[in-house]
């Protein structure tokens, strides 16, 4: 006859279940710990919140020499740095357009800087993260290089290999500087600022402070832009899991406004003089679609803006362009010309 010992009647399945929901109640606490830390976190480190906005540290693709613009296919465009502030160095990159590739060989800043006055010029704002070197970035270069714009683009003090550290007050100063150095040089050559994303808003605050100067800039074009920081935050899929949580607004936006983060291109088209197109996807989730319809909808009220044009495009989901594909629309460049109400330079 056999006996069951006591101490071997403990060790069945059951047992061993209960030490797996036991980690699980474990692992669930710990997330459940770290769910509630982060908002006090942010709240008493708001600085935190502002790297967030600003993504600058994540330099994407890795590896990437900016020096060398070749390297991401680019074979006529100029790198080169200018100071906006003395010991305050931004890097830029100057890309003519790409009927001229064969002549740009071997060419230096003299020459690139001379060929600036020969057809209408783009001055680009990135958005977060990344660099001026970014894929859909350099895509799009090569885009408006082919229909014979000059595109110059730079990086934002804090951003890839540009000195300093990011505030909206410094990127709209940079922006700002880019634009004077280029008005220096082009005579009446036609200048046009594009924003994607972030860079949308400090294309509204640099608009704005030209046009309150006296001075606007032929054409205004915002890719995926948003309203104001606290709305693109409230509505950006990170935000997702804390959105419904009370104190929200005080928490997460708060922290943001408490580093003088606004981006508030609601407020910029009430005084900003000059045509206005806007681009946007239906399924961007970064940047949500409504942002940029409601945008269009201020900037069509605008009474600054009444005697100019006003245009916004949708892209349909089902060509997925999401946040940063645009540039492979095969409509963008009779968007552009019929917008601009020119043909492009490479027409002519």
């Amino acid at each position: 006859m056999f006996y069951l010992n006591q101490s071997d009647a403990g060790c069945g399945p059951a047992d061993s279940g209960l030490g797996v929901v036991g980690k699980l109640k474990r692992i669930m606490l710990w997330l459940l710990v770290v769910y509630v830390s982060i908002p006090f976190i942010i709240k008493l480190c708001p600085s935190i919140q502002a790297k967030l906005v600003f993504l600058n540290f994540v330099r994407m693709p890795y590896f990437i020499d900016l020096k060398q613009p070749l390297d991401q296919g680019l074979n006529h465009t100029h790198n080169f740095y200018l100071e906006p502030e003395a010991g305050l160095k931004i890097g830029v990159w100057h890309t003519v357009p790409a009927q001229m590739w064969r002549e740009a060989q071997g060419k230096d800043g003299d020459w690139y800087d001379s060929t600036l006055s020969s057809t209408p010029v783009i001055l680009y704002l990135h958005g977060n993260a990344g660099t001026r070197g970014g894929d859909h970035r350099v895509q799009l270069y090569k885009v408006l290089s082919s229909l014979g714009y000059h595109v110059v683009t730079f990086d934002y003090r804090g951003w890839g290999d540009s000195d300093g550290s990011p505030s909206e007050g410094g990127m709209t100063s940079d922006a700002l500087f880019i634009y004077d150095w280029l008005k220096q040089r082009l005579d009446k050559t036609p200048l046009y600022i594009w924003g994607h994303s972030l860079g949308t808003g400090v294309a509204t605050n640099l608009v704005r402070r030209l046009c309150d100067r006296g001075s606007p800039p032929d054409s205004l074009i915002l890719e995926s832009p948003f309203t104001n920081i606290r709305e693109e935050a409230k509505s950006h899929p990170f935000s997702m899991v804390y959105r419904y949580l009370p104190g929200f607004d005080w928490f997460f936006l708060d922290a943001i406004t408490a580093n003088n983060i606004r981006f508030a291109s609601d407020e910029n088209v009430n005084h900003i003089s000059c045509p206005v197109l806007i681009l946007h996807a239906e399924d961007d989730t970064v940047v949500p679609f409504h942002l940029g319809k409601k945008l269009y909808n201020m900037a069509s009220q605008s009474k600054s803006l009444s005697s100019h044009k006003v245009q916004f495009v949708p892209f349909p989901s089902s060509l997925a362009y999401k946040h940063k594909f645009i540039y492979r629309s095969p409509e963008l460049p009779n968007i552009l010309s019929n917008f601009l109400g020119t043909a492009h330079p490479v027409a002519h």
